[in-house]
């Protein structure tokens, strides 16, 4: 399943300009290792991934969708998701209450 049908927003490989007029290089980094864990969005999240790629389960829904590097992704407040980290992951992200 696509990502936009669980309602995240997934962009592939933003222009240059895009990232930097939103000055996506000044954001926080985060980063793991392969792991599984559950994770609750408390804040609109907006993630840029430098490096990795994640298989993301959402609550409730059937299916998945994997996001990686070179992705731009928006989660809504609120939803509650399961990240399967297969790749390493960097990624910068800003926060929305």
């Amino acid at each position: 399943m696509a990502a936009n049908e669980f309602g995240v927003k997934v962009e592939k490989n933003p222009t240059q300009s895009k990232l930097t007029e939103l000055g996506v290089a000044t954001w926080p980094k985060w980063s793991c290792g392969p792991s599984k864990f559950p994770w609750s969005f408390s804040a609109t999240e907006t993630m840029y991934l430098l490096e990795g790629k994640v298989n993301v389960e959402v609550d409730g829904k059937e299916g998945s969708f994997t996001i990686g590097a070179g992705d731009f992704v928006v989660f809504p407040k609120g939803m509650k998701v399961t990240w399967d980290v297969i790749e390493a992951v960097n990624k910068h992200y800003s926060l929305e209450e």
